[in-house]
Protein backbone atom coordinates (compact mmCIF):
# COMPACT_ATOMS: atom_id res chain seq x y z
CA UNK A 1 0.00 0.00 0.00
CA UNK A 2 2.67 2.35 0.98
CA UNK A 3 4.27 1.84 -3.04
CA UNK A 4 1.02 3.15 -4.28
CA UNK A 5 0.95 6.00 -2.34
CA UNK A 6 4.25 7.41 -3.38
CA UNK A 7 3.34 6.46 -7.48
CA UNK A 8 1.50 9.65 -7.88
CA UNK A 9 -0.06 11.50 -10.84
CA UNK A 10 2.97 13.19 -11.86
CA UNK A 11 5.31 10.26 -11.38
CA UNK A 12 2.97 8.12 -13.78
CA UNK A 13 3.20 11.13 -16.70
CA UNK A 14 6.75 11.23 -16.75
CA UNK A 15 6.81 7.47 -17.50
CA UNK A 16 4.45 7.50 -19.65
CA UNK A 17 5.93 10.61 -21.78
CA UNK A 18 9.27 8.49 -21.44
CA UNK A 19 8.41 5.81 -22.82
CA UNK A 20 6.29 7.12 -25.50
CA UNK A 21 9.68 9.31 -26.46
CA UNK A 22 11.52 6.34 -26.58
CA UNK A 23 9.17 3.88 -28.73
CA UNK A 24 8.85 7.01 -31.56
CA UNK A 25 12.75 7.42 -31.63
CA UNK A 26 13.26 3.96 -32.00
CA UNK A 27 10.43 3.54 -34.56
CA UNK A 28 11.86 6.59 -36.44
CA UNK A 29 15.73 5.33 -36.15
CA UNK A 30 14.78 2.24 -37.99
CA UNK A 31 14.96 1.75 -41.72
CA UNK A 32 12.35 -0.81 -42.43
CA UNK A 33 9.85 0.91 -40.67
CA UNK A 34 9.97 4.32 -42.64
CA UNK A 35 11.62 5.64 -45.23
CA UNK A 36 12.14 9.40 -46.52
CA UNK A 37 10.55 10.25 -49.95
CA UNK A 38 12.27 10.66 -53.12
CA UNK A 39 12.25 14.40 -54.62
CA UNK A 40 10.30 13.23 -57.67
CA UNK A 41 7.73 11.18 -55.32
CA UNK A 42 6.91 14.61 -53.50
CA UNK A 43 6.76 16.73 -56.36
CA UNK A 44 4.62 14.61 -58.29
CA UNK A 45 2.98 11.55 -55.88
CA UNK A 46 0.51 10.36 -58.67
CA UNK A 47 2.08 10.43 -61.89
CA UNK A 48 -0.17 11.77 -65.17
CA UNK A 49 -2.58 12.93 -62.33
CA UNK A 50 -4.91 15.88 -63.19
CA UNK A 51 -5.57 19.22 -61.26
CA UNK A 52 -8.98 19.72 -62.01
CA UNK A 53 -10.41 23.56 -60.33
CA UNK A 54 -14.15 22.87 -59.06
CA UNK A 55 -16.44 24.22 -56.34
CA UNK A 56 -17.50 22.01 -53.01
CA UNK A 57 -20.33 21.24 -52.86
CA UNK A 58 -21.44 21.48 -49.28
CA UNK A 59 -23.51 24.44 -48.90
CA UNK A 60 -23.93 27.80 -51.12
CA UNK A 61 -20.89 29.21 -50.45
CA UNK A 62 -19.06 27.79 -53.54
CA UNK A 63 -15.44 27.74 -52.26
CA UNK A 64 -12.79 26.91 -54.02
CA UNK A 65 -11.25 23.24 -54.22
CA UNK A 66 -8.28 21.62 -56.36
CA UNK A 67 -8.99 17.89 -57.30
CA UNK A 68 -6.18 15.64 -58.33
CA UNK A 69 -7.70 13.17 -60.39
CA UNK A 70 -6.09 10.08 -61.71
CA UNK A 71 -7.03 7.62 -63.94
CA UNK A 72 -10.61 8.75 -63.45
CA UNK A 73 -10.57 8.27 -59.20
CA UNK A 74 -10.19 11.57 -57.44
CA UNK A 75 -6.96 11.02 -55.08
CA UNK A 76 -6.35 14.09 -53.27
CA UNK A 77 -7.68 17.40 -52.73
CA UNK A 78 -6.36 20.53 -51.98
CA UNK A 79 -7.70 24.45 -51.12
CA UNK A 80 -7.61 26.96 -54.21
CA UNK A 81 -5.62 29.65 -52.77
CA UNK A 82 -6.52 31.84 -55.35
CA UNK A 83 -10.74 31.55 -55.02
CA UNK A 84 -11.96 34.50 -54.96
CA UNK A 85 -14.29 33.62 -52.42
CA UNK A 86 -12.39 30.72 -49.73
CA UNK A 87 -9.09 32.71 -50.01
CA UNK A 88 -8.08 29.49 -49.51
CA UNK A 89 -9.68 27.99 -47.09
CA UNK A 90 -11.78 25.19 -46.24
CA UNK A 91 -14.62 24.23 -43.64
CA UNK A 92 -14.54 21.26 -42.07
CA UNK A 93 -17.19 19.63 -44.18
CA UNK A 94 -15.25 21.04 -47.18
CA UNK A 95 -11.85 19.91 -45.86
CA UNK A 96 -13.85 16.27 -45.75
CA UNK A 97 -15.50 16.21 -48.58
CA UNK A 98 -12.95 13.89 -50.85
CA UNK A 99 -13.53 11.42 -47.51
CA UNK A 100 -17.21 11.73 -48.15
CA UNK A 101 -17.02 11.01 -51.85
CA UNK A 102 -14.69 7.76 -51.37
CA UNK A 103 -15.96 6.62 -48.36
CA UNK A 104 -15.82 2.28 -48.26
CA UNK A 105 -19.09 2.31 -45.66
CA UNK A 106 -20.92 4.73 -48.74
CA UNK A 107 -24.43 3.36 -49.52
CA UNK A 108 -24.14 2.64 -52.76
CA UNK A 109 -27.72 0.94 -53.59
CA UNK A 110 -30.71 0.82 -52.04
CA UNK A 111 -31.36 -2.05 -49.41
CA UNK A 112 -34.07 -3.94 -47.34
CA UNK A 113 -33.65 -5.76 -44.22
CA UNK A 114 -35.34 -9.27 -44.79
CA UNK A 115 -35.40 -11.93 -42.47
CA UNK A 116 -32.64 -9.90 -40.37
CA UNK A 117 -30.21 -9.37 -43.07
CA UNK A 118 -29.59 -6.50 -45.14
CA UNK A 119 -30.44 -7.16 -48.71
CA UNK A 120 -29.70 -5.86 -52.07
CA UNK A 121 -32.95 -3.94 -53.85
CA UNK A 122 -33.48 -3.63 -57.46
CA UNK A 123 -33.69 0.24 -57.65
CA UNK A 124 -37.57 0.46 -59.34
CA UNK A 125 -38.68 -2.20 -56.57
CA UNK A 126 -37.32 0.21 -53.85
CA UNK A 127 -38.41 3.19 -55.42
CA UNK A 128 -41.98 1.36 -55.42
CA UNK A 129 -41.75 0.48 -51.79
CA UNK A 130 -41.65 3.85 -50.58
CA UNK A 131 -43.68 5.65 -52.64
CA UNK A 132 -45.81 3.13 -51.75
CA UNK A 133 -45.26 4.05 -48.11
CA UNK A 134 -45.59 7.14 -48.44
CA UNK A 135 -48.61 7.30 -50.67
CA UNK A 136 -50.37 5.29 -48.48
CA UNK A 137 -49.17 7.15 -44.79
CA UNK A 138 -50.42 10.63 -46.94
CA UNK A 139 -53.85 8.81 -47.69
CA UNK A 140 -54.66 7.64 -44.19
CA UNK A 141 -53.00 10.06 -42.13
CA UNK A 142 -52.96 13.71 -44.05
CA UNK A 143 -49.60 14.96 -45.65
CA UNK A 144 -48.66 16.49 -42.32
CA UNK A 145 -48.33 13.15 -40.91
CA UNK A 146 -44.47 13.43 -42.49
CA UNK A 147 -41.45 15.36 -41.69
CA UNK A 148 -38.56 15.49 -43.70
CA UNK A 149 -34.82 16.06 -42.38
CA UNK A 150 -31.95 17.21 -43.86
CA UNK A 151 -28.05 16.46 -42.10
CA UNK A 152 -25.05 18.46 -42.03
CA UNK A 153 -23.73 15.40 -44.54
CA UNK A 154 -25.95 16.83 -47.26
CA UNK A 155 -24.66 19.39 -49.79
CA UNK A 156 -26.73 22.77 -50.87
CA UNK A 157 -28.10 20.59 -53.85
CA UNK A 158 -29.32 17.93 -51.74
CA UNK A 159 -31.65 19.98 -49.25
CA UNK A 160 -32.74 22.27 -51.96
CA UNK A 161 -34.48 19.05 -53.55
CA UNK A 162 -35.38 17.74 -49.76
CA UNK A 163 -37.05 20.75 -49.63
CA UNK A 164 -38.79 20.64 -53.25
CA UNK A 165 -39.87 16.73 -52.29
CA UNK A 166 -42.07 17.92 -49.14
CA UNK A 167 -43.47 20.82 -50.65
CA UNK A 168 -44.52 18.33 -53.86
CA UNK A 169 -45.76 16.00 -50.86
CA UNK A 170 -48.23 19.08 -49.35
CA UNK A 171 -45.99 19.43 -46.30
CA UNK A 172 -43.91 22.19 -44.22
CA UNK A 173 -42.72 19.53 -41.70
CA UNK A 174 -38.99 19.67 -42.83
CA UNK A 175 -35.90 20.72 -40.71
CA UNK A 176 -32.18 20.16 -41.00
CA UNK A 177 -29.27 19.32 -38.58
CA UNK A 178 -26.95 21.14 -38.88
CA UNK A 179 -25.24 21.66 -35.43
CA UNK A 180 -22.13 21.67 -35.78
Amino acid sequence: MKMLKSFGRRSFLKMASLATATTATSAFASNSVLRGATKDEIRNPYPGSKLIKTICTHCSVGCGVIAEVQNNVWVRQEVAHDHPISHGGHCCKGADMIDKVRGTNRLKYPTAKVNGKWTRLDWDKAMSQISDQLIGIREKYGADAVQFLGSAKCSNEQAYYIRKFAAMFGTNNIDHQARI
